[in-house]
């Protein structure tokens, strides 16, 4: 059964595109840590079809289900992909849009040391300064194929390094909110103060600062 989301990125290939990738984030919204991209490139449709059937908005997964989907993509031949980072020391420097379009301008030069790309579809409504003919698609993430996959690699990725901080900083509950603003969360940040990782130029952290 062939997904119907699959069908953009074979047009582009059609139109003479031949690497297409999709991009998407995780952490736009957390008080916490970072935000996460990934750029993705399905060289090959003939896939394993749990990936092909199963993929769509991270968001529309449950947690056990993202992690099983990442793991088959981790393993997959057909899906090349980049990581982009950008700490919430940057997110406060230049603010959360533009931190979340350097951390996909780092997801496709990620990328593009296995394979470069040459049509970019971005989830949302931005473009990302990146010499490459580029389209943005709201809700990408559960209309593209690709930028689904980007959706589950950027969210699986950003929710293990929240579980890595939750060791460091076990007061703030980070491995159950992954650093969104929760009642559970702010309470610990009235009660506990920003920790390191907190962005400080977000409400209500800044109000405890």
């Amino acid at each position: 059964m062939e997904s119907t989301n699959e069908k953009i990125e074979k047009l582009l290939n059609q139109k003479g595109f031949r690497n297409v990738a999709g991009i998407d984030e995780a952490g736009r919204g957390p008080l916490a840590g970072p935000v996460v991209a990934s750029a993705v490139i399905i060289t090959d449709w003939d896939m394993d079809k749990e990936i092909l059937t199963g993929a769509k908005d991270s968001k529309k997964l449950s947690e056990k289900k993202r992690d099983y989907l990442f793991g088959m993509i981790m393993e997959s031949s057909c899906i090349e992909w980049g990581l982009g980072i950008v700490d919430e020391k940057m997110i406060d420097k230049i603010n959360i849009f533009e931190a979340t379009k350097s951390a996909m301008i780092e997801a496709v030069d990620d990328l593009s040391k296995k394979i470069v790309p040459d049509f970019l579809i971005i989830d949302g409504n931005a473009t990302i300064n990146y010499d490459v003919r580029q389209k943005a698609v709201i809700k990408g993430d559960d209309k593209i194929f690709s930028c689904s996959i980007a959706s589950i690699i950027a969210k699986v990725s950003r929710d293990r390094m929240m579980y890595e901080y939750a060791k460091t900083y076990p007061q703030y509950g980070f491995e159950k909110h992954k650093g969104y603003g929760t009642k559970f969360h702010i309470d610990a940040i009235r009660n506990f103060g920003p920790c390191p990782i907190h962005r400080r130029t977000f409400n209500p952290v800044s109000l405890f600062i």
